[in-house]
């Protein structure tokens, strides 16, 4: 297996990208290898200082760079020499069997769009997230920010793609479907959640318990929580906020060191015709090691495939 890497994805980048991969060989096994895509006279200086074996590191050289806050459609059109662009183009080819990175966001998810595409009957692909529990499991939210407006069939899909996610790469075995809303009754919420909620009961083939509420997120109450991206990616960042209020505070807890997003990684793009693995902007060299242990289990997962057929 070849995992592609965006080496000047990120708010640290290059030097955190680097080190990370490094950390990533010695974790991932011996029949995998990592596709360096960056300038490669800068790559080879960080990775010169570290111990690591080049004959499973290939680099492929680019300069041009997709920054953090550029607009992520004309910049895709417009840097064709990007890391961005060429890591897409080298999954399309095959030449890579998944590609991560923890720079634009929004450039990544064009070029999943426009490069290996949506799998046939996905309106949307979107972007997920896991959510540590109190009692040590883990659930995923989705969307948590690739699609800010939705419609209730849109959401109705996201819990089709979750289900998928958390049986073939949690092990979760039925898994449970949660409706994020304002309230556990059926006609509680806005015209989306009333919508989806109805379309939800009737939909086959998910475990859907009903809506959940706020106070429910961390609880062992549902295994995947459908909502709009714009109110998951609130619900993301919030609690981002805590553990960053709790370690600014120098509180020990077991339960909270599990928000650490470095222990995550990233999150695959669900309903493309490939292996998207996207991480944090602030990724350190322990997230971006995580990002690629996730970007191989992804793949060995087989997991578009089997959201394709679950599509036909």
């Amino acid at each position: 297996m070849k995992i592609g890497l965006d080496v000047h994805g990120g708010d640290f980048a290059p030097e955190a990208t680097a080190k990370g991969a490094c950390l990533a060989l010695s974790a991932l096994p011996s029949d995998v290898s990592l596709v360096l895509i960056g300038d490669t006279h800068v790559t080879k200086e960080i990775l010169a200082k570290e111990n690591v074996d080049l004959n499973r590191v290939e680099f492929v050289h680019c300069t041009e760079i997709i920054g953090m806050g550029e607009h992520p459609t004309k910049a895709f059109s417009k840097k064709p020499n990007s890391s961005i662009n060429i890591g897409f183009d080298l999954l399309k080819k095959n030449q890579i069997q998944v590609f991560a990175g923890a720079g634009n966001t929004g450039a990544m998810l064009i070029g999943s769009m426009f490069t290996v595409k949506a799998v046939p009957g996905i309106i949307r692909p979107c972007i997920t997230s896991i959510i540590p529990k109190e009692n040590g499991s883990v659930s995923v939210i989705l969307d948590v920010g690739a699609n800010a407006d939705c419609r209730p069939d849109v959401l109705v899909q996201f819990a089709k793609l979750g289900s998928i996610y958390c049986e073939q790469v949690l092990n979760i075995v039925t898994p449970r479907i949660g409706l994020l809303n304002i309230g556990e009754e059926e006609e509680k919420g806005s015209l989306l959640t009333q919508a989806t909620h109805h379309l939800l009961k009737d939909t086959s083939g998910v475990n859907f318990i009903g809506n959940i509420e706020g106070r429910d997120v961390f609880d062992d109450k549902a295994d995947v929580i459908v909502c709009d991206g714009f109110t998951g990616n609130i619900v993301l960042k919030q609690a981002e906020a805590f553990y960053t209020l709790i370690k600014r505070r120098k509180i020990e807890d077991e339960y909270f060191n599990r928000f650490n997003y470095e222990i995550y990684g990233g999150s695959p793009i669900l309903g493309i015709n490939s292996n998207v693995v996207i991480g944090h902007g602030i990724s350190s060299p322990e997230a971006i090691k995580n990002m690629l242990l996730l970007s191989k289990d992804v793949t060995e997962a087989r997991l578009n495939e089997k959201i394709k057929l679950a599509f036909e």
